[in-house]
């Protein structure tokens, strides 16, 4: 993928290194509230850097004294996530980007001994996506099947015009197939890790998101 069609948060030595290493951290993974929050500061990070790359309009603000020019956006995004793990990555884009309607998608990976990593896709509740500029969020690109899939089926409700794809970390396997998948796509990340094991989880990683965040399922 072309260069301006991938960027790196932790490439750059920022704050968002400190974030990802404590998602990571074991020792700061017994607490569910700062493992949702590094993640939406995370989003709030990504949603800064993803703003710079929108449309704006010139517009006239009056102030106690004067009147002065500046750009606002043309127009707000689109955000959308994957239940459940999305949700604090999510808030952050949704902090920064507070107009922004919204799209959920239940999606979940079906492991089996013995069988290929098949993705399930329950639920869509999608606004319309005609001609919008798309953010969707996803904590972890593993092996990027279910992102694809969310995406591919965001389509029935519209083409948007520009896709932005926001994750905490990737690793390349996911990345390469999300890029053959949606190449269109600008893809923001946290950071870009080693590989994927055996049974498709991220190295180094960071654990189960959604379970970090939220309780282990049952």
């Amino acid at each position: 993928m072309e260069e301006s069609k991938l960027h790196i948060l932790t490439q750059t030595p920022s704050l968002a290194n400190h974030f990802v290493a404590e998602l990571r951290d074991v020792a700061v993974h017994g607490d569910s509230m700062r493992f949702r929050r590094n993640l939406e500061r995370l989003g709030e990070l990504l949603a800064y850097e993803i703003s710079k790359k929108l449309p704006y309009a010139p517009t006239t603000i009056q102030t106690p004294l004067a009147t002065t020019n500046t750009v606002l956006l043309a127009e707000q995004p689109v955000l959308a996530t994957i239940l459940r793990a999305g949700l604090p990555l999510y808030q952050g884009l949704l902090n920064y980007f507070d107009r922004a309607y919204s799209t959920f998608v239940g999606a979940y990976r079906v492991e089996a001994e013995n069988t290929a990593l098949e993705i399930n896709m329950e639920y869509l509740a999608s606004t319309n996506l005609h001609d919008k500029v798309l953010i969707l969020a996803d904590p972890m690109l593993a092996t990027g099947r279910s992102l694809v899939k969310a995406y591919k089926g965001m389509l029935r409700h519209g083409k948007p015009k520009q896709v932005h794809i926001a994750a905490a970390i990737a690793a390349p396997e996911g990345l390469a197939y999300v890029q053959q998948e949606i190449p269109e796509a600008i893809v923001w990340l946290g950071a870009l890790d080693e590989h994927l094991n055996e049974r498709s989880y991220i190295v180094p990683g960071l654990g189960d998101a959604g379970d970090l965040a939220f309780g282990p399922k049952v």
